[in-house]
């Protein structure tokens, strides 16, 4: 598959979804973007156009920063510590906005632990 046929896809698949995925401020849309380094996390209110929350493998408010990385154990941990920010900011449920990409490996290990650290999707 050629590289640009590749990326193409991807951003029809983003746009896709976000004709669909709209978040409130009672139920805010849980982005999320993988660079080759990093992970971030946003809880957004689109009727506002307000970030209520965010959260990143570079956050200072991160206690192991250095050692995350955008893999799936720094998802899973990051997923956790996402969950929790979105409580402190009273945030239960979300609309998971996964910017694209596949549901698995990464995408999932975030979405799961985010889950079980009790968000609601």
């Amino acid at each position: 598959m050629i590289g640009s046929n590749k990326r193409e896809m991807k951003q029809r698949r983003h746009w896709r979804i976000r004709k669909k995925v709209h978040g409130t401020k009672e139920r805010p849309r849980m982005a999320v973007c993988f660079t080759n380094e990093n992970i971030y996390v946003q809880f957004i209110d689109d009727s506002r156009g307000v970030t209520l929350a965010s959260t990143s493998t570079v956050a200072k408010s991160v206690a192991e920063r250095a050692k995350l990385a955008a893999n799936s154990e720094s998802a899973r941990k990051l997923g956790a510590i996402a969950a929790q920010t979105a409580k402190n900011a009273g945030i239960s449920q979300v609309i998971f906005d996964r910017g694209g990409l596949k549901y698995h490996g990464k995408v999932k290990a975030l979405g799961d632990a985010a889950r079980e650290s009790g968000l609601q999707f």
